[in-house]
């Protein structure tokens, strides 16, 4: 038996592997009505252990990319394809994905965004239903059908990319800032008249 209040999942059984892994179930943080929505695949250790998506390295350079953009965590909704962590970290299979669509789809529908982006290669080929180069099409924007809605997505390299590749640090850079204007977010509340404080 599944419960979910559209936003948050509070229990799942559907995949014994990650029932297995799992501490908790990780679910999406930020405002419920974001313009915003931050789409990465699963959550890993330091996820599984917080409660929260995207901590650790990945999301010191996610937050670094948004402050850069003149927003800050707290100005977006943060979520994964996958709520529970796989085994040793592995990508969530097809079935995985497909046993928790339902929840995305409902927190999608809930939260209404105006831009989801995919951060890495399995949320934006889950999203898209397709083979993604992920380098190559970052910044592009699409337009998806999720669940019932039309939804505009941005594709993005994964955060941690940056880590290991240098050079991907400007793609996810400038594809966050393309995020912050198509969504209206950098001029909303004065984002890009605070970077010219500095």
């Amino acid at each position: 038996m599944s419960e979910t209040d559209g936003l948050c999942v509070e229990s799942c059984e559907r995949c014994p592997a990650l029932v297995e892994s799992r501490s908790r179930i990780v679910n999406g943080v930020g405002p419920d009505d974001a313009d915003l929505l931050f789409l990465g695949e699963a959550p890993g250790q330091q996820e599984d252990e917080g409660g929260e998506p995207f901590v650790g390295r990945s999301g010191d350079v996610l937050d670094e990319a948004l402050r850069d953009a003149g927003l800050s965590r707290a100005d977006v909704r943060i979520t994964n394809c996958v709520r529970c962590r796989p085994p040793e970290n592995r990508d969530p299979h097809v079935e995985e994905l497909e046993n928790c669509r339902g929840y995305l789809e409902a927190e999608i529908a809930a939260v209404d965004p105006d831009l989801v982006v995919t951060l890495g290669k399995v949320p934006s080929e889950h999203l898209l239903d397709r083979s993604v180069a992920v380098t190559k099409e970052a910044g592009e924007l699409q337009d998806v059908r999720v669940g019932e809605r039309s939804q505009r997505v941005l594709i993005s390299v994964h955060p941690a990319a940056t880590l290991y590749d240098a050079s991907q640090r400007e793609t996810f850079s400038a594809a966050i800032a393309h995020a912050a204007e198509l969504s209206g977010l950098a001029d909303a509340d004065g984002g890009q008249s605070r970077l010219g404080d500095y």
